[in-house]
Formats: structure tokens, sequence, C-alpha cells
């Protein structure tokens, strides 16, 4: 089978791309257009371990731009599309909305359009926990009101899940979106708390922890992510909601205050931090907790990795890529 990967170059396209290339059977086409949005030199490293592997390819292009990607779409015929390239980050999107437009709403619908003319058996794309905005009550639950984001990168993974219902309703593309809650792990972006605070940390530099510290997150290590979207990809159920559309959380379901995150990783890297507690920041939420019942039933999913061993697991990924 053939398996699009958009983001391969990501973090956590990465890992998808890794786990279904060292899948029997299964050939990958990696896709990225490797923007300065991060360091560039840390998606090449990635992409240097999964051209090691035979059933990996990749890919520099846009998905953004719509030739482009049709071309590269309709050469390869996938059978399934995984669709993870975006632009990440939640408080960028409020200095550079243009990015966000670009890449997750023009850059998502070229890959609806291009499913429509040549329908896979699935598309998995990535939604966000950021959807649930000012009004989530925790647990976060699918069914929840999601109309109110409080930041564009939020507002443009809604418009995602809209499109992506429109598209299964009107041309029955087999579709499910998972909302993503705080993944870290190896390999994970600079711009993410688990290598800001690391960072920070070894340096002596004042980490700000917005909330006094009290913010609560709902950390879920990376192969347990990559756990539920490989399963919910490659084994849709045999009778599909009509529209044959889903959507699922996919998380940890136990958060942690930021606080005790950085006293974890205090330990691990053997340096106290430097802590400056600040108040709330605009557009950030005060807590997240996935509600996971409905990926459970569906797909049996149930997360493994604690955040002690996953910590621990990070860490001694940063000390041989930052450190060595």
């Amino acid at each position: 089978m053939k398996v699009l990967v958009t983001g391969a170059a990501g973090f956590i396209g990465y890992h998808v791309a890794r786990r279904l290339a060292e899948t029997k059977h299964c050939e990958v086409l990696g896709l990225d257009n490797l923007n300065d949005y991060y360091s560039v030199e840390l998606k090449r490293a990635r992409l240097t371990e999964l051209e090691q592997l035979e059933d990996f390819r990749f890919v520099q292009a846009d998905f953004g731009e719509a030739a482009a990607f049709e071309g590269i779409y309709s050469h390869f015929k996938p059978d399934y599309v995984v669709h993870l390239g975006a632009q990440a980050g939640v408080r960028h999107s409020a200095e550079n909305p243009a990015a966000y437009t670009h890449s997750n709403i023009t850059g998502f619908l070229n890959v609806l359009e291009a499913c429509r003319r040549r329908p896979p058996k699935h598309l998995v794309f990535a939604s966000s926990s950021s959807v649930y905005g000012a009004h989530a009550v925790v647990p976060f639950r699918e069914d929840a009101n999601t109309d109110h984001p409080i930041s564009y990168y939020g507002a443009t993974k809604k418009s995602n899940e809209l499109m992506a219902h429109t598209y299964a309703h009107l041309y029955g593309l087999t579709v499910t979106g998972l909302r993503f809650f705080t993944v870290y792990g190896p390999w994970s972006r600079p711009d993410m708390a688990p290598i800001l605070f690391s960072q920070a940390i070894c340096a002596g530099r004042p980490i700000k922890l917005f909330n006094q510290g009290r913010n609560r997150r709902d950390f879920t290590y990376v192969d347990d992510i990559v756990d539920g979207v490989v399963k919910v990809l490659l084994y849709p159920p045999a009778t599909l909601p009509v529209p044959p559309f889903r959507l699922f959380n996919i998380g940890h379901n136990r958060p942690v205050e930021v606080l005790l995150f950085v006293q974890m990783l205090e330990e691990l890297l053997g340096k106290k931090a430097v802590v400056e507690l600040v108040p709330p920041q605009p557009g950030d939420m005060l807590e997240t907790c996935a509600s996971i019942d409905r990926l459970r039933e569906a797909i049996g999913y149930s997360p493994r990795i604690s955040l002690e061993d996953g910590l621990r697991r990070f860490v001694d990924w940063f000390r041989r890529y930052y450190q060595s």
C-alpha cells in the first residue's frame, strides 16, 4: 500500500512516517516544504533518519501550491493520506496570520481537492485541542461546542474540521480528524515547551511560566500519538457514519501543571531552573484534558507511556542531539 504523509520533516510527521515505513508492504512518500519557521537543520536531521529506510521517499514541495501538490499526488496515487503538514504554533499565529491562512486553509483545501479527484481509502488529518477555546469544559469531549477558539491557529484547525466534513458530505470522502493534545518526545520542535525549558535550564536562563505555572496540559508522548494515528488510518470501521467523517481526541487524559513539568525536567537534567511566575497570556488555555472514550471505543486506544518515562526518553534524545 502507498501512503502519502505531509509534514514528514515535522515532529509528528517524522514519527508517523517512520512507523509506516517500517510496516511491511507499506511504501511511504513524505512531503514537506522545509520552511524556516524553526530550524531547517533539525528538519533535515529528521529526514536523514527517514531516508535510511528502504520504503521511504521524500519530495520537497509546498502543498499550499495547488498545481505542485496535485502533480505529486496524481503521480504517486496514494492509497492512504496522512495530512500532518501545517503552520504550527499558537502564539506565532497572532504575529503572522497570513502564513496560517496559506498552509492551514488554502493548503488543506488543496489536499481535499486532490483527494476528491482521486479518493484514497482514508484521509486522516491533524486537528488540535486549540479548537476548544474559551468555553471548554474539562475533560474536552468531541461533541462540545467549539465555536469560540481563542487563537487564530485554533480557528484554522476548526475550519479544517468544517471543510473536511463538507467534503465527506459532498463527495463521500472517508475522512478522520484527530485533535492532538500537547505532544512531546524526541525530535520535538524547538518552539515547544520541552526544548525551550530544557535549553533554558541548561543555560541558566530564566523560564517564564504564565499563570504562575498553574496552567495544566495533557502531555501526550509521541509514540502513543503514532499508535493512534496509524491504527485509525489503516483500520477504518466496516460501517462508517453518513457522511463518512469522524473526529477524535487523541491525548493522555492526565493533565499536569506546567510547574510540575519543569520540576521533573530539573530532576532529569540535574540542574535547577530559574523560574519567573507571571500572569496568564492572552490566547493561552488554562487547562487541556482530552476525553479519549470515543477513540478507545473505536480502536482500543490507551496511552501507555507515563510522563516520567516519556520525559526520560525525551531528555536522553535532547542530550544526544543538543549537547553531544
